[in-house]
């Protein structure tokens, strides 16, 4: 049987790589999430314990391990049009804003795991064109990446089984936007997936060849970086954004104390982030 004991020494270790290759701190006594989520590898990787399979991830030799353990750390269930309120912010307020700029509108979803988030942005937009014919006619452009290329296959396939889309989506939404690919799968429709790309980002890395941007989702993410990282992630957003662009955070997050480039939009429900120039 795997031996998944891992000792405090070797969860310090680990605990310090993970944080230095892509923000993410783990905190005390969460041994049993990395035993959880490194559990599965022991067996792809051929190594008895999870102590040796720390021990080779630590390794800068060991690259396909080191990317499949970034993988399994960061790989996170997400919900389409979660919360809601943000995409009734989207239709209601901000797309309306936007139309006046008679342009391509871009949108950043800068974690987009599995895709939820970027395809309910693309469902949205389309929603909102439908309902005023012309209105974009330069196109929305939405643009997804995450730091675990295993998530951004997934994406690009547009795939999702019935429990992944009972999470979120309407039977109206799934009729009307999803298709069947066979095998119990649907697929994302073609008019909703060719708003959408992906790419390969590390939110430590520069975004400046990602261009600009007049949305910005970054939804539940920043609650896993240190508060310095968090301040430089905001900084390069605030750099990404075109003038008065908007920037959307989970409902537990804040930029209070943290950013001055942002005024705080207060709605009815939620709160929203706009560039101030």
């Amino acid at each position: 049987m795997p031996n998944k004991d891992l000792q405090d020494k070797e969860y310090v270790l680990f605990r310090d790589f993970l944080e230095q290759q892509c923000g993410i701190v783990l905190g005390e006594n969460k041994q049993y999430l990395v035993k959880s989520r490194l559990g599965p590898l022991m067996q792809r990787f051929s190594v008895a314990s999870l102590s040796e399979l720390v021990s080779k991830t630590l390794s800068p030799f060991e690259r396909q391990l080191r990317s499949a353990v970034i993988d399994a750390m960061t790989t996170n269930e997400t919900l389409w049009f979660r919360d809601t309120y943000p995409y009734e912010l989207l239709k209601k307020q901000i797309l309306p804003e936007l139309e006046k700029t008679c342009r391509t509108v871009k949108i950043w979803s800068a974690a987009s795991s599995s895709g939820q988030e970027p395809y309910s942005i693309a469902m949205t937009a389309m929603e909102y064109q439908q309902a005023r014919p012309g209105a974009f006619s330069l196109g929305v452009n939405i643009l997804g990446t995450d730091i675990s290329n295993t998530m951004l296959e997934h994406c690009q396939r547009g795939e999702y089984d019935g429990l992944a889309l009972s999470r979120g989506l309407s039977p109206e939404r799934r009729s009307k936007f999803f298709e069947d690919s066979g095998k119990g799968m649907m697929r994302v429709k073609d008019p909703v997936r060719k708003n959408v790309s992906f790419r390969h980002l590390n939110l430590l890395d520069s975004y400046t060849l990602l261009g600009k941007f007049d949305i910005i989702f970054c939804r539940n993410v920043l609650i896993y970086f240190s508060a310095d990282v968090k301040a430089k992630i905001i900084r390069q957003f605030a750099q990404s954004l075109n003038p008065k662009g908007y920037l959307f955070l989970g409902a537990s997050e804040s930029l209070s104390s943290v950013n001055s480039d942002f005024e705080m939009i207060r709605c009815n429900p939620g709160i929203i982030y706009r560039k101030k120039t």
